[in-house]
């Protein structure tokens, strides 16, 4: 949402690459599923005496095809950059896949979701994709034609092909979606169909985490309106413990006058929208939109476990520190989130609605896939570019509708952006809600159209899609 400034480096969570390639001149060339040897029991008990800062070579295990090996070797590489950047000491332990599967069976019981967690690692020569089920057993597939190189290429096109301004009424970005899902969706899809997945976490290798999966098109439909989505950093980062938020409060915070920024004059219907029914809670404005405030709402209702924040957000290049959401009075430096206190009580979901990332940054992307990591909330919702006014007011609107009737936040999200793209809100259906008026600024767009991806694909889940 809203105009912020180009660069944003942290957040979200969510990019190093240079060219362009065109969305015809290659072809996927998928591998056969690789077997799945289980028997190095040396790799194996290396895994377990490593630690987290210095872990063997996952590729390694990948070209033995040990792909259970492999799999906590992934996590142990990640999360080390994940530390690195965030300048947070993880515990030192490991995890294993059929400790990953066992969650995501139990998480299927308590949900009536089924998901399914797709480890992407870019390599010199080839994509290797890991996909665990509930069912257990590891899924590899290699494809050779998506290289690092071409792969990391296609996916800067595919961004500056959605967020330029000329093309918004357009489908130029289709060529260039169709052929990234043939390369990271199709190759796993018949495992998905077969077992029945509807819900898709992506752990991603460098480059990768910055991609609008929800815009990839396998030539009918896009992705976002076959499963929900969301994004982590690695699984034993996240906290994975289902909780319904049905009967949650919410705290909407956010500014729409600035002294350095421009104005965001949707915010007030932004924040009375999101705390009127179905949802109960509490919204600040302007100069009530202070840290101080923040603070003692958190800390003294104890009750909110939805925290919303609508201000701009300028997320730089660099260490966390270089980053900052603008309150009424001063900036939230992005370093200093774990000393805030709202996760005691634990924030069940953080949303921004104004943020943007720095495409092109590798520290931006591990910003904005360690969102949730960072600020110590379980998971959160934010932008991966600057969006209208207009556009993230109604998918905001959306979001907190379905959040109240589905069973999981990814698919609440889900549900809104397909609202967007198939053309069902506008808005001019938010006027139709009691007590909510349009602000001149953007009452002449009303008749907006927000089918195209760049209005709804930035918007991402990241942390725990349950």
């Amino acid at each position: 949402m809203k105009g912020i400034a180009t660069s944003f480096s942290w957040f979200l969570a969510t990019l190093h690459f240079t060219g362009t390639i065109s969305a015809f001149s290659v072809q996927a060339q998928v591998t056969k599923p690789m077997s799945n040897n289980i028997g190095s029991n040396a790799l194996t008990q290396t895994i377990a005496q490593s630690p987290a800062v210095n872990p063997p070579n996952f590729g390694t295990a990948l070209d033995n095809n040990q792909v259970v090996e492999a799999v906590p070797l992934i996590e142990q590489t990640w999360e080390k950059q994940y530390q690195n950047h965030l300048d947070i000491n993880f515990p030192d332990q490991s995890i294993t896949v059929e400790e990953i599967a066992d969650t995501l069976g139990k998480i299927t019981n308590q949900t009536g979701q089924k998901p399914g967690l797709i480890y992407m690692v870019p390599r010199p020569q080839q994509l290797e994709l890991v996909l665990i089920t509930p069912e257990g057993k590891p899924i590899h597939k290699r494809v050779s034609a998506a290289n690092k190189e071409a792969l990391l290429s296609l996916v800067q096109e595919f961004i500056q092909t959605i967020t330029n301004p000329i093309r918004r009424h357009s489908k130029h970005y289709l060529p260039v979606a169709q052929q990234l899902y043939q390369w990271i969706i199709e190759p796993v899809e018949p495992d998905l169909k077969a077992q029945g997945i509807n819900n898709l976490i992506f752990c991603l290798g460098g480059g990768l985490r910055h991609l609008p999966f929800a815009a990839l098109h396998d030539g009918q439909e896009f992705l976002v309106e076959k499963y929900s989505l969301a994004l982590i950093p690695a699984f034993k980062l996240t906290d994975t413990v289902y909780t319904d938020l049905k009967n949650s409060q919410v705290l909407a915070m956010g500014a729409s006058e600035f002294n350095d920024h421009n104005p965001l004059p949707a915010v007030p219907v932004e924040l009375s929208v999101i705390t009127q029914y179905p949802w109960q809670g509490k919204s600040f404005l302007n100069k009530d939109f202070t840290l101080t405030n923040l603070q003692w709402q958190l800390g003294y209702h104890k009750n909110f476990q939805i925290l919303h924040l609508a201000t701009h957000s300028d997320f730089q290049a660099g260490k966390p520190n270089k980053s900052y959401i603008q309150f009424w009075n001063s900036k939230l430096t992005l370093d200093i989130f774990t000393e805030l206190r709202w996760h005691s009580p634990v924030v069940e979901l953080l949303v921004l609605s104004s943020c943007q990332t720095a495409i092109g940054d590798k520290e931006a992307e591990l910003g904005f896939a360690g969102l949730a990591v960072r600020a110590n909330v379980k998971s959160a919702v934010a932008s991966l570019w600057s969006v209208s006014d207009g556009g993230t007011l109604v998918l905001m609107n959306e979001f907190y509708q379905s959040l109240k009737t589905v069973p999981i936040k990814a698919e609440a999200l889900r549900q809104a952006q397909i609202g967007m793209l198939k053309q069902k809100v506008s808005l001019a259906s938010l006027t139709d809600r009691p007590n909510v008026s349009l602000p001149p600024e953007l009452a002449s767009l009303n008749s907006e159209d927000l089918s195209h991806p760049y209005y709804w694909a930035a918007f991402t889940l990241v942390g725990n899609p349950w």
